[in-house]
């Protein structure tokens, strides 16, 4: 039976590691496993939790990431896996039992490159579950399959990825330059070689959601900063929804300040405002009290930093740094 080295990137993941790593080797799963640690230089006890986990099981393993930057861990860890199949995990991230089995006979059944499956946000205290709700909500973030779910199928992209090595290879590993958005930038290079990355809702990862108004709007303005350099890099690769939050905020700009000359455009804001607060009601019924206050604050937060983070994007790749056999050690 093949193995499976599960990678990890980790940079100041002392509050979860140990829970996300207890569930990888919890696995149901007959053959060889590894876990990969990529320790960037975390401020927190995240090398002294990594150091006690590998003490405590021989399938744990450790690779320095100096940089801190997440496609140079996953590169560091994929360059020292030694197994045939390649699964990305984030210290942050849970997986639900029978996972990587399942992701496995899913490679075996499809002959895709990369299968992924639903990024099930759930939050521990009332802010990440107001996060962990509006994630879930198409009012949140559009028709995505990965954190909403759908039927089983080719896709532009999956939430982390159970890889084939041999494509990580083909395509010469993660692009190093992508501080963010590496995993989309990738699968769109897997499928423009007519490769497939398939959907299935049967691979489940429970993610823990920011734990605050400013590390959620942090986070989404470099998803949307981000997003724009895949744009510009990727032709063809961006489609309306992507769209949305940027074209949402520049109208909310136009309409306050316009708005002071005259009057009537200060509805577009109103609108929005509005917009959010009855959807951020109605997706969160059924949820607690402060959670439901929290939700259109949220939704907010979401769309509006995503869209400034798109329209000040200002990243310019470098010509001259290119995915190299030292970049993207895959061999």
């Amino acid at each position: 039976m093949q193995g499976i080295s599960v990678v990890m990137p980790i940079l100041n993941e002392e509050r979860h590691l140990a829970e996300s790593v207890g569930a990888i080797l919890d696995q149901k799963w007959d053959g060889p496993l590894e876990v990969v640690l990529a320790l960037g230089p975390s401020q927190d006890r995240t090398d002294e939790v990594a150091a006690q986990l590998q003490a405590a099981d021989a399938r744990v393993r450790t690779v320095a990431n100096p940089t801190g930057r997440t496609p140079d861990a996953l590169n560091a860890a994929i360059g020292v896996a030694s197994y045939d199949v390649v699964a990305r995990v984030d210290g942050h991230g849970i997986l639900s039992p029978g996972y990587l089995e399942t992701a496995v006979t899913t490679l075996q059944d499809t002959g895709a490159a990369n299968v992924g499956g639903i990024m099930d946000a759930e939050g521990t205290t009332d802010f990440e579950r107001a996060v962990a709700v509006a994630m879930k909500s198409k009012i949140g973030v559009g028709g995505v399959k990965f954190k909403q779910g759908g039927a089983a199928g080719p896709a532009d992209t999956v939430y982390l990825g159970v890889f084939r090595r041999d494509w990580l290879r083909r395509v010469g590993g993660y692009d190093r330059r992508y501080i963010r958005a590496q995993d989309w930038e990738m699968n769109f290079r897997i499928r423009r070689q007519d490769g497939v990355v398939w959907f299935t809702p049967d691979l489940r990862v429970t993610y823990r959601p920011r734990g605050s108004f400013r590390a959620l709007s942090r986070q989404y303005r470099e998803y949307g900063r981000w997003r724009r350099v895949v744009a510009r890099e990727h032709k063809g690769s961006i489609n309306a929804r992507y769209l949305a939050p940027p074209v949402a905020l520049a109208a909310i700009a136009v309409g306050t300040i316009g708005g002071l000359a005259w009057r009537p455009l200060w509805l577009v804001p109103a609108a929005y405002a509005g917009g959010v607060t009855v959807g951020g009601v109605a997706i969160s019924r059924g949820s607690a009290g402060a959670v439901r206050v929290l939700v259109p604050g949220v939704l907010a937060t979401m769309h509006l930093s995503w869209g400034w983070g798109f329209l000040t994007s200002r990243v310019r790749l470098a010509g001259d740094v290119q995915r190299t056999s030292s970049d993207a050690p895959v061999a």
